[in-house]
């Protein structure tokens, strides 16, 4: 009996209270807001294994890829589809699979919230390649020696990834609303979990979370794509897209037992002004196809400030897997993911 009391108590030891409210007001944690540890820290191969620091075999393009890649001038026409079903039943038959997929990417909306748009902005000219639409360079030299970034840009509402200097992915976004807005700077992400459950709302369940900001409950997951910034902070993606950044951003190592942090995750740059109230900056391609994009040179002065952090803490990370690789090969107690009770000071928003 005795065994299985402890038992119990062990159990129950894993809830925590947790901060919320963004009215620095705290509220402890109900059964609907703990996050067990084991959510926040990834199944599969060691964290310390040297293939979460290499570049993944599912990266949507290569780097010899991008390098052959040349930047299209994409044209745009307008689709009404406001209170129309007629026009709505023939969007949908007209457009399906990959190319839906895509129109409603580049408005910046999930199927669920495509009729939210009065217009849509339709390619004319439909390409197979997603990355054929992104108005981000595909290359940018001043991080060539860098090997993930990760870029999320407010007037743009999206985000893009770039391996060694070389694009290979971008996507939409929906990043905090003009009374939450998500602080531009540099951020590293640290721990992530399959599913969690906002502290604001037990209903908000957030998939594919990976935090940016520990305290402040930043960070980028699933959930509603409106067409517009409607975040509480955090950095809104589609679900095929929060999945493939799961996989790919890198976790924070932590000291033994988890108290502090010895190296940190994969850079983000959060940066720019949303035009609120003002016309959504992807619209403009209906005039001018070329609006959007973002040379080399401007991205260079976006990221520039944080250059010299950024690669003294990607220094420091190699240092740190180099030492535990040692470490472990003399059976000495490997660094963790999974930080104390100390640590877990976290918000959920959404």
């Amino acid at each position: 009996m005795r065994e299985r009391f402890n038992l119990g108590m062990g159990i129950l030891v894993i809830f925590f209270v947790l901060q919320c409210s963004k009215k620095n007001k705290v509220i402890a944690a109900g059964p609907n807001d703990q996050v067990p540890l084991s959510s926040m820290v990834e199944e599969g191969p060691s964290p310390h294994s040297t293939e979460t620091e290499a570049t993944k075999k599912d990266s949507v393009h290569t780097l010899g890829d991008v390098q052959n890649l040349t930047k299209k001038t994409i044209t745009y026409r307008p689709w009404n589809i406001k209170g129309n079903d007629s026009l709505k039943k023939a969007f949908l038959k007209t457009y399906t699979g990959l190319d839906l997929h895509s129109i409603l990417a580049l408005n910046r909306l999930d199927r669920k919230n495509m009729y939210r748009a009065d217009t849509l902005i339709v390619p004319d000219q439909l390409e197979p390649d997603f990355l054929a639409y992104s108005p981000f360079p595909y290359s940018v030299r001043t991080i060539n020696t860098i090997p993930k970034i990760a870029f999320f840009s407010y007037p743009l509402q999206a985000y893009v990834l770039y391996e060694y200097g070389k694009q290979v992915k971008w996507g939409p976004t929906s990043m905090g609303s003009k009374i939450y807005q998500t602080p531009r700077g540099l951020y590293f992400t640290n721990w992530k979990g399959k599913e969690i459950i906002s502290t604001v709302s037990d209903e908000w369940k957030l998939k594919w979370n990976f935090n940016i900001a520990n305290y402040e409950g930043i960070g980028w997951h699933q959930y509603n794509l409106p067409g517009y910034p409607a975040s509480h902070s955090c950095l809104r993606l589609l679900e095929e897209d929060a999945k493939w950044l799961y996989n790919w951003a890198d976790q924070w190592i932590l000291n033994k037992g988890g108290a502090s942090v010895r190296a940190k995750g994969t850079p983000v740059v959060v940066y720019g002004e949303y035009p609120w109230g003002k016309r959504k900056p992807w619209r403009q391609l209906l005039e001018n196809p070329t609006s959007n994009d973002l040379s080399e040179e401007k991205l260079t002065q976006i990221v520039s400030p944080y250059l010299i952090e950024i690669k003294k803490e990607q220094n420091n990370r190699q240092k740190v897997l180099e030492e535990i690789k040692e470490g472990a090969a003399k059976n000495i107690q490997q660094d963790s993911i999974k930080p104390e009770k100390k640590l877990l000071g976290f918000l959920f928003y959404r």
